[in-house]
Formats: structure tokens, C-alpha cells, sequence
């Protein structure tokens, strides 16, 4: 009984742990924060639940993603203003100054990112491979391609 009791307690802690871990998109340094207000879409994201609340047909929604008209923006990009003065369920209750204070376009101090935008280096790590790929084969020079030749030259 002892050892299924174990294995119920890891298993416990191990969902405990992922429950409300801030987005990759997140700004670093804020750990325990609740709360992001996008300036630019006016919506929020609750850290904690993992749902964007934007106010859509006359009420404030909760969602795991943003609406349709919003689903390309670039949230790694996006300003996020981290609201550390606010613990509440319903961020929302300060939108008018939020809205006035944090206009569409605002930005603060630069932010990093807690990681970095999936398939940013697509480009990078295929130069890079096919790079180390050629390097493996042998350098150019070596290969009729000396910048230390001169013309007319040659051994």
C-alpha cells in the first residue's frame, strides 16, 4: 500500500508543478505574477488559468486562444504589460485605466522573453548543418579554392 501511495504523490506533484507556468512568451523576471495586459489587442492573460479574457459580444471572454481576428499576432513580440498590483479574478474591473494608460502600441522597458519564438532559427540551423556538413567533406581551400594564390600562379 505504501508504494501505490508513493507513486499517487509523485504523480500529484508532478501536474502540480506544470499548473499555472507562464507562457514561453512570457517576460522574464516576473514569476509570480497572475496577470499580462496586451495593450495592443486590450486583453489580458491569466497566468494561472492559461486563458487570454478579451471582451467579445457584450462580456468579458475566457479562453485558451486569442479570437479569430487576433490568432497571428505575435504574442513573443507583443508588448506585455505584467500587472504585479493586481491578485484578483477579474482583471478586467480596470480596463478603462489600463486601456487609457497602456495605449495600443505602448511600450515599456524592453522585455526578454522566459523562451525563444518556436522555429525563430529554422533558417540559422539549416545554414548550419549544411555548413558542418560541407566542413566535414573538407574545407574549399583545399579544394582548388586558395585565396593565397595569385592569378597565373599555380603549384
Amino acid at each position: 500500500m505504501a508504494l501505490f501511495l508513493a507513486g499517487t504523490l509523485q504523480a500529484q506533484s508532478t501536474i502540480n508543478v506544470n499548473i499555472g507556468s507562464p507562457p514561453q512568451w512570457g517576460p522574464v523576471g516576473y514569476a509570480e505574477a497572475r496577470y499580462y495586459y496586451l495593450p495592443d489587442l486590450e486583453a489580458y492573460y491569466d497566468i494561472q488559468r492559461s486563458r487570454f479574457i478579451y471582451y467579445g459580444n457584450g462580456r468579458w471572454i475566457h479562453k485558451a486562444q486569442l479570437p479569430y481576428q487576433h490568432r497571428g499576432y505575435d504574442l513573443y513580440h507583443g508588448y506585455k504589460v505584467v500587472l504585479t498590483d493586481y491578485h484578483g479574478n477579474d482583471p478586467y474591473s480596470h480596463f478603462k485605466e489600463h486601456k487609457v494608460k497602456y495605449v495600443k502600441g505602448y511600450r515599456g522597458n524592453e522585455q526578454k522573453t522566459i523562451g525563444e519564438k518556436p522555429g525563430k532559427n529554422r533558417y540559422k540551423a539549416k545554414y548550419q548543418s549544411k555548413n558542418e556538413s560541407q566542413n566535414r567533406k573538407g574545407n574549399t581551400a583545399r579544394h582548388g579554392h586558395d585565396k593565397n594564390k595569385r592569378k597565373g600562379k599555380h603549384k
